[in-house]
């Protein structure tokens, strides 16, 4: 036995970094389905449906994230064309190189494309026989870069299919000259330029554009409120206007990514220039929706501040009556097994053909399931196979849904990303699913969901009564029967979900004999917006204790897991939470590591793009013209992990993006020194061409490979 012991503990201590990258790069390399696009022809005796899916993979040896698109042809009964008769086999996979922004038009298939290359934008009209027209966008000099982010960035047709809309950033170029005869652009050329802050960077002044195909024309439309900067536009009926969400940025922007609580409104500016308000004043809107028949448009709607992310209201809005609805309201306090709200962001095509329902995926406790509301009941069902099912696939998102036919990603902690297709089912009726693509391969990992219940003590006595959960998995069984070390994963937000769906960072460490804990402690999405609330001025203690609640109760109810080997990771709110965890419980855990941490809140006031959020977090209230106090300041440090930063005696990993704007990487290195100094075993990795999701493809590598490292070494 002692000999067994011993040859276990030398394979702790003789990992072999290939071994680490090797398995990472099988991991990260699977690819994952991030669009999908459905065509119908009707031919004499059968319907076709084409369904093109565009993935996303990572390639280690370019350093970059690769797409290619995929076809598949769904052939079913013409007199029952949702009976899926056969799937032909999927067309080659073929490379989509230097893509911003594509779009198909809705009647002759047309397919635009904004494309990089050669450092210009250029846009693109193909159609059955090749490349139809290509214009400089950047040689017309009408505007700056093409937006293609997820928060302004759009490409819409017209229904005449003669015009294109999108959102570039607004041309610098004008230059007026003064009184002194000095160009006006020489003299501001060193004025400070506000953006939107965190991956959103340069991005400052968008503008709505439209692209006449016919004479190759580009126009900046003109109208839009000055204190407003749109985004997420679409034409509206008659393609004489467009709709369009205007978010407010004076008197100063904050930063807007992984933030559904910005002022914001519903606005429809005509080709003239005239603008009018859709929706209320003081709110928060998104994802605006236009139904087949063009006669409602659906969108999200929340409150301004507060939790940087929360439970939104579905509101419809009758463009002829110009009444509002609403579709879907917030869900404070979910019953087990419901509905539990929407937190996410509407796919782009999410209505039904016939305009009387929309569908769409959200968090639902430790699930993302995929839902469908009848605008006709305000009824919500759930569209996955069965809760059973849930045991297969943790993770339903929906990609599209046109002609009635769904194309949804699954996945699970060990099943990688899965195409599945299914129409709509009638009332009372299930979807039959079919899948188009299976993953290269599945794990034999086995993963469990927990359902954890607060000591009485730690109920929060504001919003009782609440529970929480997380997500365990665990490595096939070893070939000894040691007992297996356990990681405990925390995500960050705090707002956001750990849903049981792939994940590659916990693959990897399960396929290298660690157990992982992924834990949705109170405040997480998908548990009702009375969690959301109760994190509000309790994080640092409320969150850190949930964890450690979780932590024991997976040791408990599993004896596999080794006790005396613990380790925490985590990034942003979870890198601040791993820190106090290893600050509060010194002799629970064995190793950190921390990804672009929050250490010392009192400090990052002043740089973080989310200053609402440093008040809201702590509890205060905040507001655009707030001077920090001492009791401000007092209450960030009090709850910060620094402040147990003297009681740390795990070794330390901290992995810090330097082009991190939304908690300074001056953070880390705010605990890096205070560790140093008190001679705790700390090591600093540092990114400088990083942000704050550390997402660049070499970094992730990279932070995995030392993350691993150090938990063997620790552990």
């Amino acid at each position: 036995m002692e000999a067994l012991v011993k040859r276990t503990q030398q394979q702790r201590t003789q990992m072999d970094p290939r071994q680490v990258t090797g398995v990472y790069g099988e991991l990260s390399g699977l690819p994952a389905p991030v669009f999908a696009h459905v065509s119908e022809e009707q031919l004499p005796e059968l319907r076709t449906y084409t369904v093109t899916a565009e993935w996303s993979q990572s390639d280690l040896v370019r350093g970059s994230r690769l797409r290619y698109s995929q076809q598949w042809t769904l052939i079913t009964d013409s007199n029952d064309h949702q009976c899926i008769r056969t799937v032909l086999p999927p067309g080659p996979c073929v490379p989509v190189s230097g893509e911003l922004l594509s779009g198909l038009s809705p009647i002759r298939a047309l397919r635009a494309v904004v494309r990089e290359t050669g450092g210009h934008q250029l846009l693109e009209i193909w159609d059955r026989h090749g490349l139809r027209k290509c214009l400089n966008l950047t040689a017309l000099n009408k505007h700056g870069r093409v937006y293609d982010d997820a928060q302004f960035g759009c490409l819409s047709w017209s229904e005449c299919e003669n015009k294109l809309l999108y959102v570039a950033e607004k041309s610098k170029n004008t230059s007026i000259e003064t009184h002194d005869g000095e160009s006006a652009c020489r003299k501001d050329r060193s004025v400070y330029c506000e953006d939107w802050g965190e991956a959103l960077t340069n991005k400052s002044v968008p503008v709505i554009c439209v692209v006449n195909l016919q004479s190759g024309s580009v126009t900046v439309l003109q109208g839009v409120p000055p204190d407003v900067s749109p985004g997420q536009a679409l034409w509206a009926p008659g393609s004489q206007s467009v709709v369009f969400v205007g978010w407010y940025h004076e008197p100063f922007r904050l930063g807007l990514r992984f933030c559904s609580n910005r002022r914001s409104v519903l606005f429809k500016l005509d080709l003239d220039g005239n603008c009018e308000c859709l929706s209320g004043d003081n709110l928060s809107v998104s994802c605006p929706r236009l139904s087949p028949d063009g006669s409602m448009l659906i969108y999200l709607q929340g409150r301004v501040f507060g939790p940087h992310n929360q439970c939104l209201s579905l509101q419809q809005l009758d463009l002829k009556s110009r009444k509002t609805s609403t579709l879907l309201d917030v869900v404070n306090r979910p019953h087990t097994g419901e509905f539990a709200g929407v937190y996410e962001s509407l796919p782009p095509c999410c209505w039904s053909a016939d305009g009387q329902r929309v569908v769409f995926s959200s968090a639902r406790r430790n699930w993302k399931d995929l839902f469908m509301v009848d605008r006709r009941s305000n009824k919500v069902t759930s569209l996955s196979d069965s809760l059973s099912d849930l045991s297969v696939y943790g993770s339903w998102k929906l990609l599209t849904v046109q002609k009635d036919l769904m194309v949804v990603c699954c996945s699970s902690p060990n099943t990688p990303p899965t195409l599945r297709v299914g129409f709509l089912p009638s009332a009372g009726e299930a979807v039959t699913w079919r899948t188009l693509q299976q993953p290269i391969m599945t794990y034999d990992f086995h993963w469990t969901v927990l359902d954890v219940t607060p000591p009485p003590e730690e109920d929060n006595t504001h919003y009782s009564g609440l529970d929480f959960g997380a997500v365990l998995v665990k490595p096939s069984p070893p070939l000894y029967q040691a007992k297996t070390p356990l990681v405990v994963f925390i995500h960050g937000g705090p707002h956001s979900q750990f849903a049981a769906e792939w994940n590659c960072t916990t693959a990897g460490l399960a396929r290298l004999g660690f157990a992982v804990l992924m834990v949705n402690y109170r405040g997480s999405t998908g548990f009702g917006q009375d969690s959301i609330l109760s994190l509000i001025g309790q994080i640092g203690s409320q969150d850190v204790k949930d964890v450690q609640t979780a932590v024991l109760t997976a040791l408990q109810m599993d004896i596999t897991l080794d006790p005396k080997r613990l380790a925490v990771i985590g990034g942003s709110h979870g890198g601040f939470l791993s820190c106090h965890l290893v600050g509060q419980y010194p002799e629970f855990y064995r190793a950190c590591a921390a990804r672009n941490p929050v250490i010392n809140a009192a400090t990052l006031l002043g740089t973080s793009d989310i200053v609402d959020w440093r008040y809201t977090s702590v509890g205060l209230q905040y507001s655009y013209d707030q001077i920090p106090t001492a009791e401000a300041l007092a209450a960030m440090l009090q709850k910060s992990p620094i402040t147990h930063a003297a009681q740390i005696k795990a070794p330390v990993l901290l992995m810090l993006g330097a082009r991190d704007r939304r908690v300074s990487p001056h953070q880390g290195l705010e605990l890096y020194k205070a560790l140093k100094s008190r001679a705790s075993p700390v090591r600093l990795l540092w990114f400088p061409e990083d942000g704050h999701s550390l997402s660049r493809v070499d970094t992730q590598a990279d932070c995995f490979l030392n993350t691993v490292l150090w938990l063997h070494q620790h552990l």
